[in-house]
């Protein structure tokens, strides 16, 4: 029988994928690519923009081997690392064990784009006035999400641990 842990990883890796796809997935069908879309104002903005670089798409222009090793071989080995590290270490915290799923769930998420694409679907753009955001997607948003959590963990780990 799978322990409880295991589950719970399985779980919230495939919440994450399923939720970048299905969200990439309805934006391809029905934004038209290029396309702006005011979801609240110019604060939340819907796009259809595919992203053949990294984040904010650096390296968009790269020769194919340094993006194949950059973007597809690098990325792979890394979130290998990190899922065996998330499966076989039994003194992570929850918060640890969520912010380390969130990343692999965005980054595979990705990752599954730049080999069946080539590119990967950007699609939420915001506009605060002082500061905007890049085109971003739902697996960006994880990752973002599971570096906070880890974050978060850190500071609470040292921070018990400096009472004692």
């Amino acid at each position: 029988m799978m322990k409880a842990k295991t589950l719970a990883i399985i779980l919230l890796i495939a919440m994450n994928i399923g939720l970048d796809q299905y969200s990439k997935h309805m934006v391809r069908e029905q934004v038209v690519p290029g396309s702006r879309t005011e979801i609240v104002g110019q604060l939340v903005q819907l796009m259809n923009v595919e992203n053949s670089g990294a984040f904010l798409g650096i390296g968009s222009d790269s020769n194919p081997t340094v993006k194949l090793i950059f973007l597809l071989i690098l990325p792979t080995l890394v979130l290998g690392a990190v899922l065996y590290y998330l499966f076989t270490n039994k003194n992570l915290d929850q918060l640890s064990v969520i912010g380390f799923s969130s990343i692999v769930g965005g980054g595979i998420a990705n990752l599954y784009d730049r080999f069946v694409y080539g590119s990967v679907t950007d699609f939420i753009f915001m506009d605060f006035g002082f500061a905007k955001t890049g085109i971003f997607n739902a697996a960006d948003l994880s990752v973002t999400t599971g570096m906070v959590l880890l974050l978060i963990a850190s500071f609470k780990s040292q921070k018990g641990s400096s009472k004692t």
